[in-house]
C-alpha cells in the first residue's frame, strides 16, 4: 500500500472515530456488529456467534485476498464494527498496515496466526513470512476456530456457553469433514497423487494428505510465474505423465492453460481436473459458499480427477448441484 493511501485510510479512521463508533458501540450490548475479511474467516466467526451477532465479510466469491484493497466503504465498515477478524499471516497483504493501525484503537484479530509457530511452513519466496492457507487442513484450522471462539467471548462475556456449543458443534462437523477427505483421498494411488494448481495455496493440504503440490506461483498471487517456471512445469508433467491439474476459482486460469498448451506442443494432453477454491469459497447461500462446503469439494474434486473413488456428491451429497 503507498503511503498517500495509508494517510487517506487514517484520515477516514480519524474522520469517523468520534460519533458513529459511540453510537456503535450503545447498539453492541445487544448485538455484535463484526467485520470479517475473508469468506473462510467469515463462516467460521458467524457460525459461531449465531445470533448474538452480525458478521459482514468483505471479500466474497471469486476474490483474491493477495490482491484486494479496500474501498472507503470498507474503512468505513471496519471502523464502525465492535471488532474486525482476519486471517493474518500475510494473506491480505494490501490490508495488512491499515488492520495493524487500526489495532491500536479497536479489537481486531487475526486468527490464523493462533496456530503454533512449529506447524507452520515457510517459504523461500518469503523467508520472513509464513503460508498463510492453514483453512486447506482441517486439522489445521481448528486453531482459527477456536482463536475466533476466544475472541468472541472476550469481547462479549455474557454469550461464552452459546459460543461454546455452536464452537463444538463447527468443529464436530469439521471433524466429519477431515476424515472423509482423508478417507476419500487415500484412495489415489500413490504415484497419481500429485496436485498441481494455478498458485501455492494447497502446501498444508499436501502435508495432510499426501500430495506432492506444485503451484505455478508462489504463495501469492502478487508473484509472477515466468516462462522457466511454466517450462519446468511442462517438462514435469510430460516426464511423469501427468494427466490432469487444477485451475481456481479466485486467480486466473491463464498459466494452468499455458501448461495445457505446452503439454500439447511436447505431444502429451493434460486435461482440466476441476476448479478448486482455494482462496475464496462459493457463491454466498450455495453449499460450497461455506468452508465445509469449500473443502468437501476440493477433496471430492482431486479425489476423482486423480483416480480415485468419492462420491460425485462429496460427503453429504450436497455437491451435486451446487
Amino acid at each position: 500500500m503507498s503511503l498517500t493511501r495509508i494517510i487517506a485510510c487514517l484520515g477516514v479512521v480519524i474522520a469517523l472515530a468520534a460519533g458513529p463508533l459511540a453510537v456503535d458501540h450503545a447498539r453492541a450490548a445487544e448485538k455484535l456488529e463484526i467485520v470479517a475479511t475473508v469468506s473462510m474467516v467469515g463462516d467460521a466467526v458467524a457460525a459461531i456467534a449465531g445470533d448474538r451477532a452480525d458478521v459482514t465479510t468483505l471479500m466474497g466469491e471469486g476474490v483474491d485476498p493477495h490482491l484486494y484493497r479496500q474501498t472507503q466503504s470498507d474503512i468505513a465498515a471496519m471502523v464502525r464494527a465492535d471488532a474486525v477478524f482476519w486471517n493474518g499471516l500475510y494473506l491480505e497483504a494490501q490490508l495488512e498496515e491499515f488492520l495493524e493501525k487500526l489495532a491500536e484503537r479497536k479489537p481486531v484479530f487475526a486468527i490464523a496466526e493462533a496456530m503454533p509457530a512449529e506447524l507452520r511452513l515457510s517459504s523461500a519466496d518469503y523467508p520472513d513470512r509464513y503460508d498463510p492457507h492453514i483453512w486447506m487442513s482441517p486439522d489445521l484450522w481448528r486453531h482459527a476456530v477456536t482463536a475466533a471462539r476466544d475472541a468472541l467471548i472476550e469481547l462479549d462475556p455474557d454469550g461464552a456457553s452459546a459460543y461454546r456449543a455452536n464452537a463444538a458443534s463447527y468443529l464436530a462437523e469439521m471433524d466429519a469433514l477431515a476424515r472423509y477427505a482423508k478417507d476419500s483421498l487415500a484412495t489415489v494411488p500413490e504415484n497419481k497423487r500429485v496436485l498441481i494448481t494455478a498458485h501455492d495455496a494447497f502446501g498444508y493440504f499436501g502435508d495432510s494428505y499426501d500430495f506432492e503440490v506444485i503451484g505455478i506461483q508462489g504463495l501469492s498471487t502478487e508473484s509472477e510465474a515466468g516462462l522457466q517456471r511454466v517450462d519446468e512445469i511442462v517438462n514435469l508433467i510430460v516426464d511423469r505423465n501427468i494427466e490432469s491439474i487444477f485451475v481456481e476459482t479466485s486467480v486466473s486460469e491463464r498459466n494452468v492453460m499455458a501448461l495445457v498448451e505446452g503439454a500439447a506442443a511436447r505431444g502429451h494432453t493434460v486435461a482440466i481436473g476441476g476448479e478448486l477454491f482455494s482462496d475464496a469459497m462459493g457463491a454466498t447461500g450455495t453449499y460450497t459458499g461455506t468452508y465445509l462446503g469449500m473443502i468437501d469439494s476440493n477433496a471430492t474434486t482431486i479425489t476423482n480427477a486423480l483416480g480415485g473413488n468419492a462420491p460425485e456428491g462429496g460427503l453429504k451429497g450436497k455437491l451435486i448441484g451446487s
